[in-house]
């Protein structure tokens, strides 16, 4: 009995044994199978390998393929994308997916990898608090800018009329006798002798008469002839700008008048006075110049660099030396299209309403035009700017004491802000005032290193992507 017993033991532990060989060499294949690793060439995603090595078809060192890892990592689907960027050139970033200069699927760089990798820093509040870090939120907004110069006020040209006869004789009464005066419409200016005047009355007085005359003995067909001498003679004291009123008048009362009055043919200020009493004029010859003052030009330069962004329609503002503190508001009306060579600048035309004559041609005045340059502009503060040669950056706020430089895509600058074309997206944090935020490579490397939190992962002091200058 003792003997089967003793045998039976020794069976099991027998089996036992080679049980737990068995068991343990299979336990210890698995992490085997499970680390076994990937590698591929960066440039040839096709290129794959189970050990390092060189990529055969461009040469290039395999790298490591985490896929794997990264899809079994728990939350890795939950971290925040700060930006993605091209993996052979960390320095082209977007702020959405897209593909590189070299044509390779940008890479998202995530929230917690950004600031190991992309040379954040991580400060202790007390830090914080003691430099007077201020943040703001980047931001959308309609964008215009402001563009500045000296204006001279002129006359409307449209609204100048030139008044003269076209008749020749001699000032017999001058009613408007000095430059500068205001005239109404219709408000005479002088009185003129003429003897083609007169005789041309007479004419029309002796083919009025001889066409009743015609009309009375109902003579139809030499009736129908008189009434075409009739309108011909009438004709031409229209033409001489003999009015209907003043042909009515010479029917009614049949007396020749000596003298033609001559009136204004706009309401408006004489700027140009060429007549005095008793002077001989001929046909055609200037005599008074009127502008109507409700409206005046202001030309303004621009330099050609401001041309862009000056159109037809824009608003515009003038202030004058004699009146601080009052604007006139107008619009622009024509850019002129030729550049004066020595300047450099290009004339620019507004239009100012002047009902109380403030603005007087002649003066100078202060310009402001205001273009709109975007409806919808991504915007930053000035100040959160550092411009340094050949790159942009400005430092984005990450949250709990973590900030990281960002390299941006600037537009144009208006009102205190920069258009943002690329690297930010809307509702991040960016430092705005700070001892760090200065334009030079190596004070913002101190102050940065100045900053990093002495708890800071293993002790290491985080240092910022590269500046140039």
């Amino acid at each position: 009995m003792d003997i089967k017993r003793i045998a039976t033991l020794v069976v099991v532990l027998a089996f036992g044994f080679v049980a737990g060989v068995w068991l343990g060499d299979e336990e210890t294949g698995r992490p085997d199978e499970e680390e076994r690793s990937v590698y591929r060439c960066a440039m040839h995603p096709t290129v794959i390998s189970e050990r390092p090595g060189s990529c055969p078809v461009c040469g290039m060192d395999l790298v490591k393929d985490r896929g794997k890892e990264q899809k079994e990592k728990p939350g890795v689907e939950d971290r925040e994308i700060l930006y993605w960027r091209a993996p052979m050139d960390p320095k082209f970033t977007s702020d959405r997916p897209g593909k590189s200069p070299m044509g390779m699927d940008l890479v998202p760089v995530y929230e917690d990898k950004a600031i190991g990798e992309g040379g954040g820093v991580k400060i202790d509040p007390g830090t914080i608090q003691n430099i007077g870090v201020k943040t703001a939120v980047v931001e959308r907004k309609a964008l215009s800018r402001t563009i500045r110069t000296i204006g001279r006020v002129d006359y409307n040209e449209t609204s100048m009329t030139d008044v003269n006869t076209k008749v020749m004789g001699w000032v017999e009464k001058l009613f408007v006798d000095y430059t500068g005066r205001a005239v109404k419409m219709g408000e005479p200016l002088l009185e003129l002798y003429s003897p083609e005047l007169v005789a041309a009355q007479e004419e029309y007085l002796t083919a009025l008469d001889y066409s009743r005359k015609l009309r009375e003995r109902a003579e139809s067909d030499v009736a129908a002839g008189d009434l075409d001498l009739l309108k011909s003679a009438k004709q031409r004291l229209l033409y001489w700008d003999i009015t209907e009123g003043q042909i009515a008048e010479l029917e009614k009362t049949r007396q020749v008048k000596r003298t033609m009055t001559v009136y204004s043919p706009q309401e408006g200020v004489v700027v140009h006075k060429d007549v005095f009493d008793g002077a001989h004029i001929k046909s055609g010859q200037h005599l008074y110049r009127i502008a109507d003052l409700a409206r005046v030009w202001v030309y303004a330069d621009v330099y050609e660099y401001e041309l862009p962004w000056v159109k037809v329609g824009q608003p515009a503002e003038v202030e004058l030396s004699y009146e601080p503190g009052k604007t006139f508001y107008g619009e622009v009306t024509y850019t002129y299209p030729f550049l004066e060579s020595k300047t450099r600048t290009v004339k620019v035309r507004m239009v100012f309403p002047n009902p109380e004559i403030k603005l007087k041609p002649g003066m100078y005045a202060n310009v402001r035009i205001k273009p709109l340059v975007s409806r919808d502009a991504l915007v930053v503060p000035s100040q959160a700017l550092i411009r340094s040669g050949e790159r942009n950056v400005v430092i984005v706020d990450l949250g709990e004491g973590r900030f990281m430089p960002r390299e941006v895509r600037i537009g144009v600058q208006a009102e205190g802000v920069y258009e943002v074309l690329d690297g930010l997206r809307e509702g991040e944090a960016i430092v705005t005032s700070a001892q760090f935020l200065i334009d030079s490579e190596s004070n913002l490397n101190a102050a940065l290193k100045t900053m990093t939190s002495e708890s800071n992962g293993d002790g290491e002091e985080a240092t910022p992507s590269e500046h140039k200058h």
